[in-house]
């Protein structure tokens, strides 16, 4: 039998501290921050932010984003507010309709969601200037600086933004945190005046955060320093290989800093930020992260497209990391607001990357849409594990294992971490990466020692396929049972007088547990086990992995609930599910799964997903390999250069999508360059082609009884230089001279049903 992997707990260095910020310096009841995390009610917690920017969200889709977010596991809304979109011309500041920030921090709040502002002045964000707007990028001042002509500027805008919150952001307001600029690196003493000012115009909330990635110099326990984490990136060249800064996010480790991101911004504008050394987190503050990658962007000249398991890594490994915060970019798309001269980034204003005018679905949990991604369900699962255990978890420091890998390129051995208060704790394990295939890790058995044991599991070596991503518990006790170990990741823990642990199998691992020194094989399935011993009862609930997909945990309402559905689920702060398909509900007492009641609120089923058949209205023109470079990236072809050469489609659409209990949805399945769509001759939105399946929302895209909708569709040339996730090169480099394609439209509808509910109880019915 081979050796074990080995690791021993490293307890904390030195005791906690409190910093004084949130504790003597913004104080709110309630709300308190330590080195190691955040404290609710004297409870520690380990967040979970989600980034989704309401001004590029149509104000109907606030609530069902915020209910999304919910149940994906979210407990804080994060969002940048873009001077640009606010004041595009000076002294004509807008916070109306889907600009209104102060109704969004209400809503969010009444869904039972914490708040964080993203203030800028600077924000980036793909955004147009960075978020400036043109007049301030005009303006003869030295910006992201204390040039006091810039300060004047920037202290407009704050207060302009503090009358539209009307103390929102104040110690009595409900906004949880401030972020001040974005990827400042070298100027600790400007965001300490950027503090200032925004204190000065009325703002100000328990949590003052800043970027910290590429060695950012921030000023000392002033604000919280947040890092990130992205798996693959558009920023950088075409050609370029996976970079060791994407390929660090899948190893355990506990250097947080990040040098890849903003890198192609720094190379425009080199600062001491460039080159300096890798950081680990203060020891004022706990690690924490506002931008996991939830997804990617896509550039015109590099257009990567992360799956599901890639974004789940990435967030996994941090959890094991030490992570006390969550925070991820993006995690629901959206579309730019229109703009004189658009809102995007692009080569036009001085980027280095060209990005669609419109569309801005950065393959988020939450698509530009408004459905879901596979990548929703597998970060719900990490989400609902923080929720059960976040407050004993918060308080267990990481501690890696003897043997490590040698660097990126190690895909042999192992990765695992340990996160542990000495007496309980969960090994992770992540043996998944992108572009670089794995093998299966053999015969793998693990050795924990504890402060006063040693733990051994599983019984019998495993092998560990290639996809892994494991949270097993380790001596953990419930019900007044003490679980040994288990080989499934724990998910959450279910109230009742007879508590379920709620685990789930690992795809090829046939999972076991131990009790009281003795390994049982356990059987995955939907009916639980039921341990005893002298301490207590407990009813062990392993769910198969062919399920995984499928599994909601509610942790709104009454009590924590577990859930399964193939489809949408939502609910409202009391926890009333809304399902777009059948639901089951775990009821604990006869440990079964039973269907969910759901009412009969709409006269029609979901409407059919019917295909389309498009009619040509006007042929593509010849297009040329490129449209030109900036910086030696391929720059995207102008507006008029688009309208000459694209192909243009007529899309006829059924009847039943002006229905209003439909919410109906455009399918389309081509390839090419460039993708628009208009509904009236207006530009809705827009793609560069990546292989992905392009989803519009109609009701969103403003269709209605009668419009004409029409498919602009460039060709893209087969020599040019872009880069493309494989299989979407392999098609490019299969085509003779130039690749435009409608491979199928379909539209789709889809409509909810409500929780029923007994009306004298107010309390889930299973009637």
């Amino acid at each position: 039998m081979p050796q074990p992997l080995s690791v021993r707990h490293q307890p904390w260095s030195a005791p906690p501290r409190r910093p004084r910020m949130s504790n003597r310096e913004d104080a709110r009841p309630g709300i308190a921050l330590t080195d190691r995390h955040l404290l609710r009610h004297g409870v520690p917690v380990v967040p979970v932010s989600g980034e989704l920017h309401y001004s590029r969200l149509p104000r109907h889709r606030w609530r069902q984003r915020l209910r999304q977010l919910r149940a994906g596991g979210v407990t804080v809304a994060s969002s940048y507010v873009f001077w640009l979109h606010h004041v595009e011309h000076r002294g004509e500041p807008r916070f109306d309709g889907n600009l209104d920030v102060a109704a969004f921090v209400d809503l969010a709040v009444a869904e039972g969601l914490d708040v964080i502002l993203r203030i800028g002045p600077w924000c980036h964000g793909e955004t147009r200037n960075g978020g400036f707007p043109d007049w301030v990028r005009r303006a003869d001042v030295r910006h992201r600086t204390d040039d006091p002509a810039y300060l004047t500027l920037v202290g407009e805008w704050f207060g302009q933004l503090a009358t539209a919150l009307d103390g929102r952001c104040s110690p009595t307001g409900p906004v949880l945190g401030l972020q001040l600029e974005n990827e400042l690196y070298d100027q600790p003493g400007h965001l300490l005046t950027l503090k200032r000012l925004a204190r000065a115009a009325g703002l100000s909330a328990p949590l003052w955060t800043a970027t910290a990635w590429g060695s950012a110099d921030l000023p000392a326990e002033e604000v919280l320093p947040l890092y990130g984490g992205y798996g693959d990136g558009f920023w950088v060249d075409a050609d370029a290989p996976w970079d060791p800064t994407f390929r660090d996010h899948y190893f355990f480790s506990h250097v947080w800093d990040d040098p890849g991101i903003g890198a192609d911004v720094r190379r425009l504008r080199p600062g001491p930020g460039e080159t300096g050394p890798p950081r680990t987190p203060s020891t004022d503050f706990p690690p924490a992260t506002c931008e996991l990658g939830g997804g990617m962007a896509t550039a015109y000249h590099r257009r990567p497209r992360p799956a599901a398991a890639d974004v789940a890594a990435v967030a996994h490994c941090k959890i094991g990391n030490g992570s006390a915060w969550q925070g991820y970019y993006m995690y629901a798309g959206g579309t730019n607001p229109p703009g004189e001269h658009g809102m995007q980034e692009s080569h036009g204003t001085g980027y280095p990357n060209d990005l669609p005018r419109l569309g801005y679905d950065f393959h988020a949990p939450i698509g530009e849409a408004g459905l879901l991604a596979d990548s929703h369900a597998e970060l719900r699962r990490q989400h609902a594990f923080l929720a059960a255990f976040g407050a004993t978890l918060a308080d267990m420091p990481s501690s890696l294992p003897q043997v490590r890998p040698t660097g990126v390129e190690d895909d042999r051995t192992l990765r695992w971490a340990l996160r542990s208060d000495g007496s309980s704790g969960f090994l992770f394990v992540a043996w998944h990466q992108p572009h670089v295939p794995l093998p299966v890790h053999p015969d793998a058995r693990f050795r924990v020692v504890l402060d006063r044991e040693e733990i051994l599991l599983p019984a019998r070596p495993v092998d560990i396929p290639a996809g892994t991503l494991a949270r097993w518990p380790l001596a953990l006790t419930a019900g007044g049972v003490r679980l040994d170990w288990a080989t499934a990741s724990a998910l959450t823990l279910l109230p009742g007088e007879v508590p379920t642990l709620v685990l789930v199998a690992e795809a090829g691992i046939e999972p076991e547990y131990s009790v009281g020194g003795v390994a049982t094989a356990a059987r995955p399935g939907l009916d639980p086990v039921r341990l005893r011993t002298t301490g207590g009862a407990l009813d062990l609930l392993v769910l198969p992995a062919a399920v995984a997909a499928d599994v909601w945990v509610c942790e709104a309402g009454p009590v924590r609930r577990l859930l399964l559905s193939a489809e949408e689920l939502s609910w409202d702060p009391d926890g009333r599910i809304e399902a777009y398909g059948p639901a089951r509900v775990y009821d604990p007492v006869p440990g079964a799964f039973v269907d969910l009641p759901l009412t009969d609120d709409h006269p029609r089923s979901a409407g059919p997903t019917e295909p389309v058949v498009v009619e040509p209205v006007r042929a593509a023109g010849t297009v040329p390999v490129g449209y030109g470079t900036f910086d030696g990236r391929q720059s995207a072809p102008t507006p008029a250069t688009f309208d000459a050469l694209a192909a243009v489609y007529r899309v006829p659409l059924p009847g039943w999508v002006a229905d209003p209990s439909l919410d109906c949805y455009l399918c389309i399945r081509w390839a090419g360059d460039i993708g628009q769509l208009r509904v009236d001759g207006r530009p809705v939105t827009d793609r560069f082609w990546d292989g992905s399946v392009w989803t519009v929302s109609l009701r969103d895209a403003g269709v209605r009884a009668g419009s004409e909708v029409t498919l602009h569709l460039l060709p893209l040339a087969t020599g040019s230089i872009v880069g493309l996730p494989r299989d979407a090169r392999d098609r490019l480099a299969g085509t003779d001279g130039q690749l435009l394609s409608v491979d199928a439209v379909l539209v789709r509808a889809r409509t909810s049903r409500s929780e029923r509910r007994k009306p004298e109880a107010g309390v889930p019915s299973t009637a």
